[in-house]
């Protein structure tokens, strides 16, 4: 299969850190890992370009129960190095898959990863290698779903696919309320003005502002991830 069948040849990937915690809770489960890995590696050989972006909430949020009486800017960067370790391990992963993957820190951390430059990345996407890109955007206040959005328009991605646990975006959350409507494609500003759990707004607002469509799946149902890339109906499309 060439790069001209795909429905997308450069995409950012965004997945939760507390997918990566499976039924523990927290932590890394090597089971989920290997999950991961097996999923992208069917998009990694079809030569799509593909950067990750992974939440640190198995470990820590800025914003969480934990974080309640602490400075702000310490937890948020305390997330961030949360972001890192999830990075790291999925690096290992991939690796370990045959996988060529490569990390990226948006904070200085140059033993651990090189730090994020878009030319790098884009470079480190056209030879082949995941681009895994840790650490938020680098400063508080801003959620990684911000960051992915961020990433994407920086390296000039197609689309940025959220991976969830549901198989796209709702009128209410499908797990409480048994009659939710299931969308099949949303305006940005549908999201925004029904107040829709895509991602948050700043990350909604950027997009739109930019034109980067998001379509938000389930990516722990097998081949969702491949079946995005080859341009069948999956899950919900957020665009203009």
């Amino acid at each position: 299969m060439s790069k001209t069948d795909l429905a997308y040849k450069r995409i950012l990937l965004k997945l939760s850190g507390e997918s990566l915690a499976g039924t523990d809770g927290q932590g890394v489960s090597q089971r989920i890992l290997e999950y991961f890995a097996h999923e992208i590696k069917k998009v990694y050989d079809l030569s799509v370009e593909l950067a990750i972006v992974i939440g640190g909430g198995n470990f820590f949020r800025g914003l969480s129960n934990a974080a309640q009486d602490m400075n702000r800017v310490t937890a948020d960067q305390m997330g961030m190095l949360a972001t890192m370790i999830n990075s790291l391990a999925l690096m290992d992963i991939l690796k370990r898959n045959g996988i060529k993957a490569q990390t990226f820190s948006a904070i200085s951390m140059t033993k651990v990863a090189d730090v994020f430059d878009h030319v790098k990345v884009s470079d480190c996407l056209k030879d082949g290698n995941i681009a895994i890109l840790g650490g938020g955007t680098g400063n508080p206040f801003f959620t990684t779903d911000t960051a992915a959005v961020l990433r994407a328009i920086e390296i000039n991605a197609d689309v940025i696919l959220k991976g969830t646990r549901v198989d796209g975006v709702y009128s209410a959350d499908p797990e409480e309320v048994t009659n939710a409507i299931k969308y099949d494609s949303l305006s940005y500003m549908e999201v925004v003005e029904q107040k829709l759990k895509v991602m948050d707004i700043t990350a909604i607002t950027l997009a739109m502002d930019n034109k980067l469509p998001i379509i938000v799946f389930n990516f722990d149902k097998t081949d969702n991830l491949k079946k995005v890339v080859l341009g069948e109906s999956i899950g919900t499309k957020v665009q203009e």
